[in-house]
C-alpha cells in the first residue's frame, strides 16, 4: 500500500530533512498568526480613529464619572445571574452525550470561562476555555464537550437572530437603522443554511470532499471532533427545542441589561430598539480580529446609537459601561481561579514534602 506522501508523488523529505508538507504547514500557520496580528491593529486602530472623531473625550468623562450605579448594579445582577440556566441547559447536553457532573462544577466552569474571555480574543475564546476544562476532567469525552459548546453557540446565534427578526419588526418604519436590518436580515439567512449543513445528512458528502484539504492543514481531526459532537445532537429533536427556548428567553433578558447601562449614562430610549441593538452587539462580539472587542464594541455604540439621536460621548459611555459590565461578571471566575491556584499550590508543597524533596518552597510566614 502506498503511503500518502507517494499518492501524491510528493517527496516525503525535502533535501534538508524536514517533510515539505510539515514545512507548509508550519509556513501556513506563521503566516496565519501574522495576518491575524496585522488584522487586529487594523481593524483596533480605525475603529479608535472612528470613536475619536465622534466624542468629545472630557465631555465622556464627565458622562462617565456621573453614571448612576444603581442602574449599573442591576445589570451586573442580571448577567451574573443569566449563568445559572445556562449552566443547567449545558448540563442537559452533556446528559444527552452520557456525560454527567455536577451543576456547580459546570457553573464554576462558566464563570472561569468569562475570566479567560476577558483576555482570549472574542467571547469564543471562554468556550475554548470550557472545552479544555471538561475534556481534561473527561478524558476521552472530547468530542462531547466540543460538541456540547458549540451547539450552545449555535442556539445562542439562533436565539440571537429570532431576536434580530423581532427587532427588525419592531423597528420597521419607527427608527432609521436600515443598514443594521439588512445585516439582520442577512445572517438569519445565513443561520439556517448552517444549521441544514451541520445536521442534513446528505450534506455529509458534500462536507467529505474538503477532507483532503483540511487533512493537508492538519485540521480534519479537530474540525470532524466538532462535527461529530454537534451532528449526534440531530437525534434529540425535543431537547434541542427546549434548549432553544430557554436561551432565547435568557438572550432576551441580557438585553435588557444593555437598556440598564444606557439608562446609567442617561440615555433615554424605551427596551425595544435594544432589541434590534442587542442581536448586532452579540455578532459584533464575535469579530475575530480584536481583543475581548475593545474598540469595535464601543465604535458600534456609538454608530448604532448615533442614528438614534444619541449623543457620541453618551453612547460611547454606554458602550464602555457594557465593557465594565463584562468585567464585573468576570469577577467571580478570577477569584475561582486564585483560590484553586492557592490550593494547588499549598497540595503540591504538602506533596513534596512528604516525599522528602529539598526544593519544596518554604511556608509562607504568617
Amino acid at each position: 500500500m502506498q503511503s500518502g506522501s507517494e499518492q501524491l508523488n510528493v517527496p516525503a523529505k525535502a533535501p534538508g530533512g524536514t517533510g515539505l508538507r510539515g514545512r507548509s504547514v508550519t509556513r501556513f500557520l506563521r503566516l496565519g498568526r501574522t495576518g491575524r496580528a496585522l488584522a487586529t491593529l487594523l481593524v483596533t486602530g480605525l475603529c479608535t480613529s472612528y470613536i475619536l472623531w465622534k466624542i468629545d473625550l472630557r465631555e465622556t468623562l464627565h458622562v462617565l464619572a456621573n453614571a448612576d450605579l444603581v442602574y449599573f448594579a442591576c445589570a451586573a445582577v442580571i448577567m451574573t445571574l443569566a449563568v445559572l440556566p445556562m449552566a443547567w441547559r449545558w448540563q442537559r447536553l452533556l446528559e444527552a452525550r452520557g456525560v454527567s457532573d455536577s451543576f456547580g462544577w459546570l457553573t464554576r466552569t462558566y464563570f472561569v470561562s468569562y475570566a479567560a474571555g476577558q483576555v482570549l480574543p472574542t467571547s469564543l475564546g471562554g468556550d475554548a476555555a470550557r472545552i479544555y476544562s471538561g475534556s481534561r476532567r473527561h478524558p476521552g469525552e472530547g468530542s462531547a464537550f466540543a460538541g456540547s459548546v458549540l451547539l450552545e453557540r449555535a442556539l445562542g446565534g439562533a436565539a440571537t437572530l429570532t431576536l434580530a427578526a423581532l427587532g427588525f419588526a419592531l423597528a420597521v418604519g419607527h427608527y432609521n437603522v436600515g443598514p443594521y436590518l439588512w445585516i439582520e436580515a442577512l445572517f438569519i439567512v445565513a443561520t439556517i443554511l448552517g444549521a441544514l449543513v451541520l445536521f442534513s445528512r446528505s450534506a455529509r458528502r458534500l462536507l467529505a470532499t474538503f477532507v483532503p484539504i483540511l487533512r493537508r492543514a492538519r485540521l480534519e481531526k479537530p474540525l470532524r471532533t466538532a462535527y461529530e459532537g454537534l451532528h449526534a445532537y440531530r437525534q434529540h429533536g425535543r431537547l434541542l427545542a427546549g434548549a432553544f427556548v430557554l436561551t432565547l428567553v435568557v438572550q432576551a433578558v441580557r438585553i435588557s441589561a444593555i437598556w440598564f447601562v444606557g439608562k446609567a449614562v442617561g440615555v433615554d430610549l424605551s427596551l425595544r430598539p435594544y432589541y434590534v441593538m442587542g442581536p448586532m452587539l452579540f455578532l459584533v462580539m464575535l469579530v475575530p480580529f480584536t481583543i475581548n472587542g475593545v474598540a469595535v464594541r464601543e465604535a458600534f455604540f456609538v454608530s448604532f446609537l448615533g442614528r438614534l439621536g444619541v449623543d457620541p460621548d453618551a453612547a460611547f459611555a454606554t458602550g464602555f459601561l457594557f465593557f465594565l459590565l463584562a468585567a464585573v461578571v468576570s469577577i467571580p471566575g478570577a477569584l475561582i481561579l486564585a483560590r484553586e491556584g492557592v490550593t494547588n499550590a499549598r497540595m503540591t508543597r504538602n506533596r513534596m514534602l512528604q516525599q522528602g524533596d529539598p526544593k519544596a518552597p518554604a511556608k509562607p510566614q504568617s
